[in-house]
């Protein structure tokens, strides 16, 4: 018998937003997206397959998966006892390069070193603990995972192009493909396969992804979610819900009570 499904979603008022995601027997796979955030993910039970632009890789328990900014991925869960994890969502900003301040990228995706993972865990199973200094002491283990197993970042890891800049300035109106690809002056074919070279998505999935990224936002505001849902270019409510939690894995009701109740260190 299948576990039930619990996700639990914390954000603190600490790292420019820190956001953790603690997700018990999550069954249900994330598709293609991306984060702004280093995603460091902490394989707890089971395992789970992370597919990249151009590799596949598995997640044994024990061991720390790690994504870039900006990094295109899917995670496929175990969908039997489902898969148990917990993620730190980290800004750029908190993980760079001694001595030079450069911004870092890591190579390695799948991390087994038994002290760091024990170091996250422990933060994972205390950062709401009155007393604990959390900002403290993830910053000092996170300095330890850069000194390890990061190199500096170059601008050739960078996503740069046209597509990107163009969907950036009007995400939330109706996208017609062969509006744009005319627009592009290639035909909707072309624009398809450059489309996904330079993004790693369709653009639709990556309209979604800026929607719901976009929506963060507003659920910190009184809004309803309907009018959220109408607002980022949603059908209705429902739609909105859905595409939410397979993008973040979480409820947006969920995302929106832990915005309510910040937790300070």
């Amino acid at each position: 018998m299948r576990n039930k499904s619990q996700n639990i979603y914390h954000k603190l008022p600490i790292l420019d937003g820190l956001e953790l995601l603690d997700a018990r027997h999550h069954a249900l796979n994330f598709p293609f997206h991306s984060h702004n955030t280093f995603n460091i993910t902490l394989v707890l039970e089971q395992s789970f397959l992370t597919k990249l632009s151009d590799r596949s890789l598995y997640s044994p328990a024990g061991t720390i998966t790690i994504t870039n900014p900006g990094e295109i991925h899917a995670t496929v869960c175990d969908n039997k006892a489902g898969s148990s994890f917990f993620t730190f969502y980290v800004s750029p900003d908190a993980l760079k390069i001694p001595g030079n301040k450069k911004r870092v990228f890591f190579e390695e995706k799948i991390i087994d070193d038994e002290n760091l993972f024990r170091q996250f865990y422990k933060l994972s199973q205390n950062f709401d603990e009155p007393g604990f200094n959390t900002e403290k002491i993830l910053l000092e283990t996170l300095q330890q995972l850069v000194n390890e197993y990061a190199t500096a970042s170059s601008e050739s890891d960078k996503r740069i192009d046209l597509f990107r800049q163009f969907l950036e300035e009007d995400t939330m109106e109706k996208f017609s493909l062969e509006t744009t690809a005319r627009q592009f002056g290639l035909d909707k074919y072309k624009f398809l396969r450059l489309f996904k070279q330079c993004t790693g998505l369709t653009p639709n999935n990556y309209i979604i992804l800026k929607r719901i990224e976009q929506s963060k936002s507003l659920l910190q505001t009184d809004e309803d979610l309907l009018g959220i849902a109408i607002r980022t270019g949603f059908y209705d409510a429902t739609h909105f819900c859905k595409h939410f939690k397979r993008i973040t894995g979480v409820t947006p009701m969920a995302y929106q009570s832990a915005m309510c109740c910040n937790i300070v260190p």
